[in-house]
C-alpha cells in the first residue's frame, strides 16, 4: 500500500527529510575532508614561510603568505557552510513536526536564507540546487534569487589578502621578518634587556613598513 501511495503521491514528508537530511550529511563529510586537507596544507606552508624568511627571501615570503591567507579565508568559508549545512537539517526536522500538526510543510525563511548562501560555494552548488527546487515543490521555498548564483570573490579575497598579508608574516615569523630586507644579514637574537627589545621592535616596524610602501 505504501509503495502504490509512492507511486501516485511522491515521497512522504518523511521521506522527503530523510532523504534531504541524507544529502547534507554527504555534503558535510566532503566539508570536512577539505578542510582537514587545508589545515595540512596551511601547516606546510607556514613551516616553508619561516625558511623563506630565515634566507631572507622577502618576495617569496610575501607570495607565500598570501597563498597562507587565501587559505585561511577559504577554511572560514567551509566551515561556516558546515554550520548552514547543520541549521538546514535542524530546520527540516521541525519541518517534520510542523507537518504532523498542519498536515504540510510550511514555507521557511531560515532554510531559504542558509540554502541561498550554500549556493554560492561551488563546493555545494549543484547539490544544493537541486534540493531547492524539491523544497520549493514541497512549499518550503520561494524562487532563490539569481544573486546567489556567484561564485567566490577572488577580487575581494586578494584585498583582504593585501591587507592581512604583513600580520601573517610577522605573526608566523616571530616578529623578525624585518631583518630578511637586509641580504645576507643573519635573524637578531634575542634581545638581553627591555631598552634593546623596544628599539628592536621600533626598527623591524620602520623596515615592514619600507616593505609595504615598496
Amino acid at each position: 500500500m505504501k509503495s502504490i501511495n509512492r507511486f501516485f503521491y511522491g515521497p512522504t514528508p518523511e521521506e522527503r527529510v530523510r532523504e534531504w537530511r541524507q544529502k547534507l550529511r554527504g555534503e558535510e563529510r566532503k566539508l570536512d575532508r577539505e578542510i582537514r586537507n587545508l589545515d595540512l596544507a596551511t601547516s606546510k606552508s607556514r613551516s616553508e614561510l619561516k625558511q623563506l624568511a630565515k634566507r631572507n627571501d622577502v618576495k617569496s615570503a610575501r607570495i607565500l603568505a598570501k597563498e597562507i591567507v587565501r587559505s585561511n579565508k577559504q577554511r572560514d568559508r567551509l566551515v561556516s557552510s558546515k554550520a548552514r549545512l547543520n541549521s538546514v537539517q535542524m530546520q527540516l526536522q521541525h519541518q517534520l513536526s510542523m507537518v504532523k500538526v498542519t498536515g504540510a510543510f510550511q514555507k521557511s525563511t531560515e532554510i531559504m536564507k542558509s540554502t541561498n548562501a550554500l549556493v554560492k560555494l561551488p563546493q555545494l552548488n549543484a547539490t544544493m540546487r537541486q534540493m531547492s527546487m524539491e523544497m520549493m515543490k514541497s512549499g518550503i521555498m520561494e524562487e532563490m534569487m539569481e544573486e546567489t548564483m556567484e561564485g567566490l570573490d577572488d577580487e575581494e579575497l586578494e584585498e583582504e589578502a593585501d591587507e592581512e598579508v604583513d600580520k601573517v608574516l610577522f605573526e608566523l615569523t616571530d616578529g623578525k621578518l624585518g631583518q630578511a630586507g637586509r641580504v645576507g644579514g643573519e635573524l637578531p637574537a634575542d634581545a638581553e634587556d627591555e631598552a634593546e627589545n623596544e628599539a628592536e621592535m621600533a626598527r623591524m616596524q620602520r623596515e615592514m613598513q619600507d616593505l609595504l610602501s615598496g
